[in-house]
């Protein structure tokens, strides 16, 4: 009698039902972080601070004067998404609107820098976001950008109707620039002209591999599958199918990509495979020295202001 094979089954048994329960705990420590939401504001808040001094007094000080205003939408899948927008600091000769993007358990304070940039340093109007599962947006759990992207498209219309320009810039940080790319592929409106992805990772996949192997010093097989099944059946999409590489290839408009070369969190060697996806019109890359994740605007301020005010120049004249 053979007694091997039923002990495999039992064995096999054993490592796929371990696998379904570290699955489902893995999706649930990616996708559904605490704290989050409105119950993390203030931290945000703070944190918006430590990059860039007087960030949230600055924020106040607009909204007090009735610059600054909120709006409430109903976006992808139902889910009730804000976001905040405030007009150039001269409106008359505004340069165009930016939609800024936040990272992954971030919400619109945390890159104040950004819409300061571009408001006050580059004479745009700014509208910028909470992501699902962010702020003070609703959602079942963080969308890593791929459904995240028909919010931003949704945010750019209204931006557009509130501000009435023909130039748009979407800038994105980390999650945010995973966005960014993904919806750099879908077929948008000609008033979106130039995309700006500061470290955003090449796919949903390819990060979470890097995570689990740098936190958990796991492989993929069979945690990230797992965790993958259960991402599609609870929330309809999957790691592998929120690609910035597939989505980067079907886009034809420009396109910074910054990322700091010490950056562990979204390895650097994405920087390259997103770069080299874009295959369709005019691209920019700018590596910043010594720089960790979502670091290169505190690295290099000036820096940063000059490459992208001049990409956005450029990007201006295609």
């Amino acid at each position: 009698m053979n007694y091997l094979l039923p002990s495999f089954v039992i064995f096999l048994a054993v490592i796929l039902a371990n696998s379904c329960a570290v699955g489902k705990f893995m999706c649930n420590y990616a996708l559904t972080p605490e704290p989050h939401g409105v119950n993390d504001i203030e931290r945000t808040r703070q944190k918006a601070d430590s990059l860039l001094a007087g960030s949230t007094a600055w924020y106040d000080a607009l909204k007090a004067e009735g610059l600054l205003k909120d709006t409430v939408v109903t976006g992808y899948n139902g889910y009730k998404v804000h976001a905040a927008y405030v007009p150039a600091a001269k409106p008359e000769t505004a340069e165009g609107t930016a939609i800024v993007v936040h990272g992954y358990t971030d919400n619109h304070f945390v890159f104040l820098y950004l819409v300061r940039m571009y408001r006050d340093d580059f004479n745009y109007n700014v509208l910028f976001p909470d992501l699902q599962y962010h702020g003070y947006s609703e959602g079942p759990a963080a969308q890593m950008g791929w459904f995240d992207r028909y919010d931003v498209e949704q945010w750019a219309e209204i931006a557009h109707d509130i501000f009435k320009d023909d130039f748009m810039v979407v800038h994105g940080v980390s999650m945010g620039a995973a966005t960014t790319m993904m919806m750099s592929g879908d077929e948008l409106p000609p008033y979106i002209r130039a995309f700006v992805e500061d470290c955003g990772y090449s796919s949903v996949w390819d990060e979470f591999a890097a995570n689990l192997k740098d936190s958990f010093h796991l492989p993929p097989f069979p945690v990230l599958h797992s965790a993958n099944h259960v991402c599609k059946k609870r929330y309809g999409w999957s790691f592998k199918e929120a690609s910035c590489v597939d989505q980067l290839a079907k886009c034809d408009r420009p396109m910074l990509f910054i990322h700091g070369d010490a950056d562990t969190f979204v390895p650097f060697s994405h920087l390259q495979k997103n770069y080299d996806a874009k295959v369709n019109g005019y691209k920019e890359m700018w590596v910043t020295e010594g720089a960790v994740h979502a670091e290169s605007f505190c690295k290099y301020p000036e820096e940063y202001k000059q490459h992208v005010h001049s990409f956005i120049d450029k990007a201006k004249t295609l």
